[in-house]
């Protein structure tokens, strides 16, 4: 099952840009949590799993869903059409960095230490050279690509730092089906804002075949098998996950979409994955 989780999580980054083809970026995105809720909250009404009540856990599923799925999905997206498929894996691989320097701010039992400092310094390092080789490679459009993604994981590790901060106690379910309430629809408006009817998008069967994937493989089933792992192996085994996952998009970017990779960016995504290894070999290895 962590080799099913972790495939799920590794294609994903595939289907975005195979998707991107002939969506629009901030509808394509808008449109996975839509059809995401729309399954998983009959799942939720049939096994009469309350939602939250409390004006405080409706806060921190706002601000956290705005965040995780508003902001970093129209990055993600937007900035996935201009750089590989395995590029956008890497660098949205960086989020644990991004956490180390969140959590050491906002929360009062993650300490900062020298590791901390060179997993950091490796991943901006990392991070530096493919947004350099890709400015010489592709252009400034590509740049800005790197740019958007990388500042995407960014808030990706603000807001699991601002859930583990308001201490919620909340069903994982719960948590993910009120973050997509509060996201899908400020997307849809963003999206229909900048980028007009979404019904009036390129709707081709393989870009339905991509927004299905993603919503449903993707945000149901990839995130329902990580907290299944979760109660079973300890989180350093979990997070290791990061570790493989930007591999096998590359693997799977080159295999489907002849997707090629300089040294200096297979170097860079060398350096993302050593910082990510380092901060991995830092978490606690007790069973949760």
């Amino acid at each position: 099952m962590w080799w099913v989780t972790c495939l799920i999580w590794s294609s994903v980054w595939l289907f975005i840009k195979i998707g991107l083809r002939d969506l629009p970026p901030i509808t394509f995105a808008a449109l996975r949590l839509v059809v995401a809720l729309a399954v998983l909250l009959p799942i939720l009404a049939w096994r009469r799993v309350p939602l939250p009540r409390a004006a405080r856990d409706w806060y921190v599923l706002a601000v956290a869903g705005l965040l995780l799925l508003g902001v970093n999905y129209a990055l993600l997206f937007w900035g996935a059409q201009f750089i590989p498929s395995g590029l956008t894996a890497v660098l949205q691989s960086i989020t644990p960095a991004f956490a180390l320097v969140f959590g050491h701010v906002l929360l009062d039992d993650e300490p900062f230490t020298m590791r901390a400092f060179g997993a950091i310094a490796l991943g901006v390092a990392g991070v530096a050279l493919i947004s350099r080789d890709q400015l010489h490679v592709a252009g400034r459009e590509a740049l800005l690509g790197c740019a958007a993604v990388t500042v995407a994981s960014a808030f990706v590790a603000f807001a699991y730092v601002f859930v583990k901060r308001h201490k919620r106690s909340l069903r994982p379910e719960v948590l993910s089906a009120g973050q997509m309430l509060c996201a899908a629809g400020p997307m849809l408006v963003a999206a229909m804002l900048r980028e007009g009817n979404p019904a009036s998008a390129h709707w081709t069967p393989v870009a339905i075949a991509c927004l299905l994937y993603l919503a449903l493989a993707g945000s149901i089933g990839g995130t329902w098998l990580n907290y299944w792992l979760l109660e079973r192996m300890s989180a350093t085994a979990l997070l290791s996950m990061g570790l493989v996952e930007p591999f096998i998009a590359v693997l799977l970017g080159w295999a489907f979409l002849r997707e090629t990779l300089t040294r200096a960016a297979v170097g860079g995504g060398a350096l993302v994955l050593c910082s990510i290894f380092m901060i991995t070999l830092a978490m606690p290895r007790s069973r949760p």
